[in-house]
């Protein structure tokens, strides 16, 4: 049996001290009151008496009651957070009861507090509350970490988030930074007249994307059934429906690896316009980030991980083929047009060819293994091959390709989208080879929807669509190393 370290034997002191605290709160009262209100919040103190002296304070004889959870002691001083910033309160013997005082002495750094009294600023210039009442709300049974180390092991952070956003004001903007993206995404769609949805989480048939599902059971129902890969099988249908401008903010599942790109549970919105095509897609897009970039960080020029993009600019449009010849400068058009010579490029860089791959997969192979992430400045992908989207119209001049782009931004795909399949006949074709490579193994290959073909019976018109990962976003615009970091709550292996 290990035996426990010195840190966590003070650990376990500490915390057996604070319940002997909270049992003699016990014996007295309730332990855990609810009926202190406050009338003011840290930041906005600070800020509306920025400039009011000791003496101006004084004759504005301002009281305010406020709350938070003690991060600080200074001698007679207490450091308040609330979810707006920071704020001192002085334990003041000549005006707090003699039991308050009393009570106060048993506090500890993480309790949560209530306090009233006047506005003042110390001889330092710090603005405090002069408290002449103050309430215990709620005892901290778990002693903070270390205020000058913090919280720094990433794991910790990712594993007891509710610590991380106590301790690192970083981490605080970062997410109050996705909550304003998100805001900025919504907003640029819904002033454009399209409107959010919601569509089922839970499907019969897994569709939208190429991806391996999460199998859960319905017992109500007695049915095997799969959490979401993507919402746009069911965002289509409401284009067939008559709304013609949809959107959803959605939570994905998929049953794939974790990286510091990808989370099996993540957020995309996606949006579908009827009369429109993959251009008129790629423009609402380009506008979208722009947006969000302008909003969630002041500005379009975003720093990422010691590199600098431009969201301003005119975003670069170039397709699948040109961008292998243009980062591939060896290679000629003709290396690449048929499947035995690009097999042969693609064997030389060491890429495995599957006997089922045709010219439009390997293409893509090659593309991802020399192109993709040397695509920096914002860039958008156009022209990907038949083979390797299914649900995406045909090209009208070269039905080897189809109108398609992926959005790329510091070599990372951010966005994908394309001229939506509207013949019933091909999506049905396209459906049964999917069919095929999931009976040949492929285990991320599509079910075959026979309702989606059914409301593409009845007639969707002309639309394109595009699905936006929040999360990857999010990262670009806060400078996160990992998608952990901009996830409340990662999913991470159960501890030992």
């Amino acid at each position: 049996m290990t035996e426990p370290s010195s840190t966590q034997q003070d650990e376990n002191r500490l915390i057996a001290e604070r319940r002997a605290k909270l049992d003699a709160i016990r014996r007295e009262r309730n332990a855990f009151p609810n009926d202190f209100r406050r009338d003011a919040h840290a930041d906005e103190l600070q800020r509306e008496h920025a400039g009011h002296s000791r003496e101006q304070l004084e004759a504005l004889g301002k009281r305010v009651s406020v709350a938070g959870r003690i991060m600080r002691m200074r001698g007679p001083f207490l450091v308040i957070a609330d979810v707006s910033g920071q704020i001192q309160l002085y334990v003041n013997r000549e005006t707090l009861p003699a039991a308050t005082l009393t009570e106060i002495k048993t506090w500890d750094i993480g309790d949560i507090v209530g306090a009233s009294g006047p506005l003042a600023r110390s001889g330092k210039g710090d603005l405090y509350v002069n408290m002449d009442s103050a309430r215990l709300l709620t005892k901290a049974l778990r002693p903070l970490p270390d205020k000058y180390h913090g919280l720094a092991d990433l794991e910790t952070r990712y594993r007891q988030r509710y610590v991380d956003l106590i301790m690192n004001e970083d981490t605080r903007k970062l997410f109050r930074t996705r909550s304003v993206v998100l805001d900025a995404l919504r907003d640029y769609l819904t002033d454009r007249d399209f409107l959010e949805v919601e569509t089922p989480a839970m499907q019969v048939i897994p569709g939208g994307a190429t991806a391996r599902p999460f199998v859960t059971f319905h017992n109500a129902l007695d049915l095997e059934m799969y959490l979401r890969i993507a919402p746009e099988l069911y965002l289509k249908r409401l284009v067939v429906g008559g709304f013609e401008r949809v959107f959803e903010v959605a939570r994905n599942f998929r049953n794939e690896g974790l990286s510091t790109r990808h989370n099996p549970e993540f957020t995309m919105i996606e949006f579908y316009m009827a009369y429109a095509d993959y251009r008129d897609a790629m423009d609402i897009t380009e506008g979208m980030l722009r947006e969000a970039a302008r909003r969630g960080t002041g500005g379009t020029l975003v720093e990422y991980q010691g590199e600098q993009y431009d969201l301003g600019a005119p975003f670069a449009r170039m397709s699948v083929f040109d961008s292998i010849l243009h980062f591939n400068p060896t290679l000629a058009a003709d290396d690449i047009a048929s499947r035995d010579r690009a097999r042969q490029v693609a064997e030389h860089l060491g890429i495995e060819v599957k006997p089922g791959y045709g010219l439009g997969k390997i293409q893509i192979e090659i593309f991802e293994k020399t192109v993709e992430t040397r695509l920096r400045q914002p860039t958008f992908i156009t022209g990907y091959p038949t083979e390797v989207s299914p649900l995406a119209r045909r090209n009208d001049d070269d039905p080897f390709i189809t109108d398609r782009f992926e959005l790329f931004i510091g070599g990372r795909e951010l966005a994908n989208g394309f001229s939506e399949l509207n013949d019933p006949e091909d999506q049905a074709a396209r459906f049964r080879e999917q069919v095929a490579m999931k009976e040949g193994g492929d285990n991320e290959a599509m079910h075959f929807d026979s309702d989606y073909i059914t409301a593409l019976e009845y007639g969707m018109p002309p639309t394109a669509g595009v699905g936006i990962g929040v999360d990857r976003l999010v990262m670009l615009l806060t400078d996160a190393p990992s998608i952990r970091d901009v996830l409340l709550f990662p999913h991470m292996r159960p501890q030992a």
